[in-house]
């Protein structure tokens, strides 16, 4: 696996890139985020309106609400469709984009699940021994 990531740094610096322009910071401000990641995996149960996105992730502001949805919008993983009633309605779903990338985040996910013991038990061992 070392060798791959040397290969791939080595191919993006030969084509100008540097860590401060590391195509992948991009994909790693969604993952590391984490109202965009929530947000996505709500979404992923079907289109939904602001306030019940708000309800599924209640200790998310509604500002912060906005702002991670603007991001997810402006980088193509979610739409937004606005419904012409009184008052109007918006609904947010994810794009093609959006599906794609709970692929790696399930994998990542999964890891998670299989590791939080030993991460817990390494946290505790740092913090008091």
């Amino acid at each position: 696996m070392r060798d791959l990531n040397a290969d791939r740094l080595e191919h993006w610096q030969a084509q100008g890139f540097d860590l401060n322009n590391c195509p992948v910071r991009v994909v790693l401000d969604h993952v590391a985020a984490k109202w965009t990641t929530l947000i996505l995996l709500e979404l992923c149960k079907g289109p939904q309106r602001f306030n019940a996105i708000g309800r599924a992730l209640p200790d998310i502001s509604k500002r912060m609400l906005t702002q991670s949805l603007r991001d997810l919008e402006r980088d193509g993983m979610v739409n937004r469709r606005v419904f012409d009633t009184k008052p109007p309605s918006v609904e947010y779903s994810l794009t093609d984009m959006g599906r794609s990338f709970l692929v790696p985040l399930e994998q990542l996910i999964d890891w998670a699940d299989d590791h939080i013991s030993a991460i817990q038990e390494a946290r505790e061992k740092f913090d008091h021994g």
